[in-house]
């Protein structure tokens, strides 16, 4: 659901006080008029506020829980200067059509709790006692693969939204891909046409709109909810989808949870985590909360062996981290068991001063921006996990993460134990404050944080929009 807004509605400024003096106009009327006249006064008076009110109110819903809201130009706040956005309205098939059928996105379980409240999931009651309490209404159990909900519900109400695309600077397709293939993706008698007809259905669409043939999509951008692979099958009988490869989208920019690093068109954004701020006095709360707690654990780990995968470096980690006594904890995460579920892995990551990050079933795992959202300091072992994924979002790694060398690790040369407690009890304190200091932009808010705090969605938007502007001006000034 939406957060409500502080601001009164539109119908309040119609309510004046009376100007000060013996008698207010209204009851000189009426002790001067005759009564059928007051009637008739009242009458009209009754309907114009009426007619206000259906003026200002806006009933309009693209899809369900969201509301879209657009800006005046004249309402618009100084940081539109980038430009604005203009979001399409879809046919339903391609959005909220998807969500209406939740529970046949998945062969085995409904999606429907996971994608519930607009995408930020279920509320986690299982962490009462483990957050704050104030802060427990911001902790969701959110689906690792909900960004396209997210965004599509910020950019509905974003204050640069544009009504119009031809005064856009970029134009938002909230096309749910990750839905549309992924829910194909381990169907046992589905094809490659099943993976692709919603999205070779989308850009037929849009190939007809003139916004998009005006540019031919180099001004649009998409938020694809999973990972970069699952889009670029290359034939018929290998993984996933085609989206990425169709010609319709050779000039879009991607907003990926994990990209493909020789794409340019491919921008990473964070996975998305339980902890969604109301506000920036939730996200400074949650700072000091972090900071302040004791953490007796040198490093932890939450995941699982990958038993068929040979030279298993997941299960080389949980071997040293069994050997390591007190100095490391780990959550097994085998048969699900850490899916959209706070509790054991927030608890693992509060209490731990590093926390291990090896690839997951790709490159990039969810667990690292679980880990750095808890206070905790990353440490990598491939430098397509982190470095070359998200660099709007992240600075160089040696200010908040460490990284080790596996060739090392698997030969035995080191040990992850030796080298975390060979760092500096100062430099650890600093590398902290750096990942805490990084928490806003790594997270999704319920709403715009304010107060100059930028979360994941303003840092893509402001991301894309300058982006933009420097292919149009190539020689001017950037603003960055």
């Amino acid at each position: 659901m939406l957060p409500q807004s502080d601001s009164p509605p539109p119908e309040a400024g119609l309510h004046h006080k009376p100007l000060p003096g013996k008698l207010t106009s209204s009851l000189q009327l009426h002790l001067y008029l005759p009564l059928c006249h007051r009637v008739l006064l009242v009458t009209a008076i009754l309907s114009v506020q009426l007619l206000l009110l259906l003026l200002f109110s806006d009933s309009s819903l693209s899809i369900p829980h969201l509301r879209p809201s657009t800006t005046t130009d004249e309402g618009r706040n100084a940081s539109c200067e980038l430009g604005t956005i203009y979001v399409y309205d879809l046919p339903p098939e391609f959005n909220s059509e998807l969500i209406a059928g939740c529970d046949r996105l998945n062969p085995w379980t409904s999606r429907c709790s996971a994608l519930s409240n607009s995408g930020l999931g279920p509320p986690a009651a299982d962490l009462s006692g483990i957050v704050p309490a104030a802060l427990l209404p911001t902790w969701f159990n959110t689906d690792q693969f909900s960004a396209e909900i997210l965004f599509h519900r910020r950019l509905l109400s974003h204050p640069c939204r544009s009504p119009s695309p031809s005064s856009a600077s970029a134009l938002f397709i909230p096309f749910y891909a990750g839905l549309a293939v992924g829910q194909h993706l381990w169907s046992s008698n589905a094809t490659s046409d099943d993976r692709d007809r919603l999205c070779a259905a989308l850009l037929r669409w849009i190939s007809h709109q003139p916004s998009f043939l005006r540019s031919n999509g180099s001004d649009h951008f998409i938020v694809l909810g999973r990972i970069t692979w699952d889009f670029r099958r290359s034939s018929d009988a290998d993984w996933g989808g085609s989206f990425i490869y169709m010609p319709g989208m050779a000039n879009v920019t991607r907003l990926l949870i994990e990209r493909n690093p020789w794409d340019d068109l491919d921008v990473g954004i964070p996975y998305p985590t339980g902890f969604h701020p109301r506000s920036a006095a939730d996200v400074r709360s949650w700072q000091r909360f972090v900071l302040s707690r004791p953490r007796p654990t040198i490093f932890g780990f939450a995941g699982a062996a990958r038993a068929r995968m040979k030279n298993d470096f997941r299960g080389l980690l949980l071997r040293e981290c069994a050997s390591s006594g007190s100095a490391c904890r780990a959550v097994d995460c085998g048969h699900g068991r850490c899916a959209n579920r706070s509790a054991e892995t927030v608890s693992l990551f509060l209490s731990s001063k590093f926390c291990l990050q090896p690839r997951g079933d790709s490159f990039t795992r969810r667990s690292m921006f679980d880990c750095m959202v808890a206070g905790s300091i990353p440490v990598l072992f491939w430098e397509r996990s982190a470095y070359s994924q998200y660099r709007m979002y992240l600075p160089p790694g040696e200010d908040w993460s460490v990284f080790i060398d596996r060739k090392e690790v698997r030969s035995g040369a080191v040990s992850v134990r030796s080298v975390l407690e060979s760092i500096s009890e100062e430099k650890v304190r600093r590398m902290r404050e750096k990942v805490v200091e990084l928490i806003p932009r790594l997270v999704y808010g319920q709403d715009r944080l304010g107060d100059g705090l930028m979360d994941a969605v303003d840092v893509a938007v402001d991301g894309v929009l300058r982006r933009f502007r420097e292919r149009r001006e190539p020689n001017g000034d950037s603003g960055s």
